[in-house]
C-alpha cells in the first residue's frame, strides 16, 4: 500500500520522517527517491534489519538522508530527544511481522519450519516462543492464547500442549503446529495454528504495549499538520489504534481518514499481505 501510505503521510517535501518499522527499506527507499529534501529517521530492533540497510545497494545513493536506530520504535521519543529532532513531520508504521522474517525459517515465525521456535524480532530479548511453550503453565499458555490471539480453543490447546510435554520439549515450529491440529482441524487456506503463532509472537515481543507506547510518543513530536499513519493486521491492534486515535481526536489532532483505508484489488492481487491490512491516520492540526 505504498501509494496510500505516501499519499496521507507525506504532507511536505522536506523535513524529518519516521519509519518506525524499517524491515527490507521498501517504504523508506520509495519516499526517498521520489522526495529530494526529505530525511528518514529508520527504526527497527532486528539485527537483520540493520544488516540489511548497511547492505542493500539501492538505499546507497540515499544513505545520507537516513538515520538507522536498531531499538524499538516504543523508544521513538527517548531516540528522538538523544538526536535532538524536537519535531517530525510525519510518522509512519508497518506492523507485525515482515515478510522477510517470516520467509527466513530460521526466525521461528513460519507454521512449517522445522527450525526452533523462537519468534523473537529481537534475538537479544531473553525470553522465546520456545521458552513459552516449553515453561509456561497450562493456564498461562490459555490466558496468551486467548488475549493475544482471540483463540476459541485456547483451553484444549493448552491443554494438549501440557500433556505433549509429559513426553518431551516442543522444540520446532512444525511440531507445535501439529500439536495445534489435533484440536482445531484446516477449514479453508487458513492454517489451525494461526491465532496461536500470533498470540506467541505478540506476547514475545511485547507488541501491543509497543504500539500504545508509540502512540503516545507520536503526540509529543509531530509538527502541525504532520500526520502519523499505522498499518495493522489484525483486530487486536487495530483496536488499540481506532481508540487511541479516537481519545486523541479533540482541537489538537483530527482522525483524518473516517472510515478505515484499505487495499484495493490490485494491491491484493501483487501482495496477498495487504489482504488483512487496515491504515489509520491521525493529524496535528493545531499547536
Amino acid at each position: 500500500m505504498v501509494n496510500e501510505v505516501t499519499k496521507y503521510l507525506i504532507t511536505e517535501n522536506e523535513g524529518y520522517y519516521v519509519d518506525c518499522t524499517f524491515g527490507g527499506g521498501g517504504h523508506s527507499i520509495y519516499f526517498l527517491k521520489n522526495f529530494d529534501n526529505i530525511k528518514i529517521i529508520a527504526f527497527d530492533q532486528d539485527a537483520d534489519a540493520y544488516k540489511h540497510f548497511m547492505e542493500n545497494k539501492d538505499i546507497n545513493p540515499y544513505r545520507d538522508r537516513v538515520i538507522f536506530c536498531r531499538t524499538n520504535f516504543s523508544n521513538l521519543y527517548s531516540q528522538l530527544q538523544e538526536l535532538k529532532i524536537n519535531t517530525v513531520n510525519g510518522i509512519f508504521a508497518d506492523l507485525g511481522v515482515s515478510s522477510k522474517q517470516l520467509d527466513d525459517k530460521t526466525r521461528g515465525f513460519s507454521f512449517s519450519s522445522n527450525d526452533i521456535l523462537d519468534m523473537r524480532m529481537d534475538k537479544t530479548k531473553d525470553i522465546s516462543a520456545y521458552d513459552v511453550v516449553n515453561s509456561f503453565s497450562k493456564e498461562q499458555l490459555q490466558d496468551i492464547f486467548f488475549k493475544y490471539g482471540e483463540e476459541s480453543f485456547a483451553k484444549q490447546i493448552a491443554e494438549e500442549i501440557d500433556n505433549y510435554r509429559v513426553k518431551g520439549k516442543i522444540k520446532t515450529c512444525n511440531q507445535l503446529t501439529d500439536i495445534v491440529c489435533k484440536v482445531k482441524w484446516k477449514k479453508g487456506k487458513i492454517n489451525p495454528a494461526t491465532k496461536v503463532f500470533q498470540a506467541l509472537r505478540i506476547y514475545v515481543n511485547d507488541e501491543l504495549e509497543s504500539l500504545n507506547k508509540l502512540i503516545d510518543s507520536s503526540t509529543k513530536v509531530l509538527d502541525t499538520y504532520a500526520r502519523v499513519v499505522i498499518l495493522t493486521y489484525h483486530s487486536l491492534e487495530d483496536r488499540i489504534v481506532k481508540q487511541k486515535f479516537k481519545e486523541l481526536s479533540n482541537e489538537t489532532f483530527t482522525i483524518v481518514n473516517k472510515k478505515v483505508i484499505i487495499a484495493n484489488e490490485t494491491e491484493i492481487k501483487n501482495n496477498p499481505r495487504s489482504r488483512s491490512a487496515k491504515m489509520r491516520v491521525l493529524e496535528k492540526t493545531n499547536d
